[in-house]
């Protein structure tokens, strides 16, 4: 079945060895770059042909192995290009040269590719640092990376990694997804989905919650859409995956790894303390990850409504603990006053998460009311019950952004400019 797999693992000395002298014969070639697919595949057939009598190949896995060292030389990133242009694949998951896996619309499979060693993993890691110009080594064998298309890219050298170089690539449709395409793939009901777009435009500030690709990022992207065009916002990043085309007054940070002497790091924290002086209207932090969740809590308490952001946990309850935890590495404030802190700033949880079959959902939506002896107050507004997203008997406690909006939103038809409105408000 897996004829690709067993002819790299068969042959992969002798492929490795084509492919390096193809490739020296290509280098000598100056019209290489106007050198068709077909071209180079030819040329290849007859160095394959050529080096026949060297190597010891089967006739019948000769086509293969030109495939294979066709691959390597023909496209930029080797045995994955296939992968990474073919849009119905979402990720990439490379677990040492002999198992390559994708995830397909949700399901994960393993694919008739891969590597010849260990190195050429590395190498091909190594070449994604390159191109945005991070640097990792023995000393740094760790790289986080955001392509140019926009792409996620983690790679892991052998150095850590017990069963050999890691390397995944977590794409992101070029296609923005809308709130409607989340209703129609049932990821969320519609009056859920119509609720949260205006507890947005209100000002609450909502935070995103989920398991690892459970599609926290997708939702946040979707729910930005209820800012208005007028506002200036402020997205922070570890690493750039929100859009938001429509808002004319928007500026975009990422966060920076230090260099190879430990120089030059900019920091989550760095950046949302320089975000509070670029007079934002919203603060939306990507993902909050360890202490610079005290600053954004610190923002989201301190007059930017409407700030949003994203985290990982396994519930609601469950973020409200991570959340905590992460804010006690910056800071020695007793627990107490953590949770307050947090129970002031943040309005509304919204947590999603991807079922057996790979389809991500919004499982629950809560409203933080308060603190109270000791225990957060939340008000389920949304269940889960019987895999339906079902509206609960709780009501709205705070509704006084949401009466605030639809009154400006009144006034706004009158022709008032929807900033002087809010402004009077």
């Amino acid at each position: 079945m897996f004829h690709r797999r067993r002819v790299v693992r068969q042959y992969g000395e002798e492929i490795e060895m084509l492919t390096k002298r193809a490739r020296q014969q290509f280098d000598e070639d100056k019209d290489k770059q106007m050198r068709s697919g077909e071209s180079i595949h030819r040329e290849i057939e007859e160095l394959c042909f050529a080096a026949f009598s060297e190597v010891s190949i089967a006739i019948s896995d000769l086509p293969f192995v030109i495939e294979e060292v066709y691959e390597r030389i023909a496209y930029p990133y080797s045995i994955l290009t296939p992968f990474l242009n073919d849009p119905s694949v979402n990720e990439i998951m490379v677990n040492g040269p002999h198992a390559v896996f994708i995830e397909r619309k949700g399901s994960i499979e393993v694919v008739d590719r891969a590597f010849c060693s260990e190195q050429e993993v590395e190498d091909l890691i190594r070449m994604f640092a390159q191109d945005v110009h991070r640097e990792v080594n023995e000393s740094h064998p760790i790289v986080d990376a955001r392509l140019p298309t926009g792409y996620r890219v983690n790679g892991v050298l052998k150095a850590v990694a017990l069963n050999g170089p890691i390397l995944t690539i977590r794409k992101f449709s070029g296609k923005k997804i809308t709130m409607e395409d989340l209703i129609e793939s049932g990821s969320i009901s519609e009056e859920c989905a119509d609720f949260l777009m205006e507890l947005a435009a209100s000002g609450y500030n909502l935070f995103v919650s989920g398991g690892t690709s459970s599609g926290k990022t997708t939702f946040l992207n979707a729910l930005a859409d209820a800012v208005d065009e007028s506002e200036r916002v402020i997205i922070i990043e570890d690493s750039a995956e929100l859009s938001f085309p429509h808002l004319k007054n928007l500026v975009h940070l990422e966060c920076k790894s230090a260099n190879s002497v430990g120089k030059g790091e900019v920091t989550m924290t760095d950046l949302i303390k320089s975000s509070l002086r670029m007079r934002p209207d919203r603060i939306i932090v990507g993902e909050v990850r360890g202490k610079e969740v005290i600053d954004m809590i610190q923002a989201m308490s301190t007059g930017h409504d409407g700030s949003m952001s994203t985290g990982h946990g396994n519930s609601i309850k469950g973020m409200l603990q991570r959340l905590a935890t992460m804010y006690t590495m910056g800071s020695k404030i007793p627990l107490p006053s953590i949770e307050r802190q947090i129970a002031n700033a943040i309005d509304i949880f919204i947590h999603l998460r991807r079922d057996a079959k790979g389809a991500r959902k919004v499982v629950e939506v809560a409203e933080l009311v308060g603190y109270e002896k000791g225990e957060y107050v939340l008000h389920y507004l949304y269940q889960t019950e019987n895999e339906k997203l079902v509206r609960t008997d709780e009501n709205l406690v705070h509704q006084e952004k949401l009466l605030r909006y639809r009154e400006m939103k009144e006034r706004a038809r009158d022709g008032s400019h929807p900033r002087k409105v809010r402004n009077e408000l």
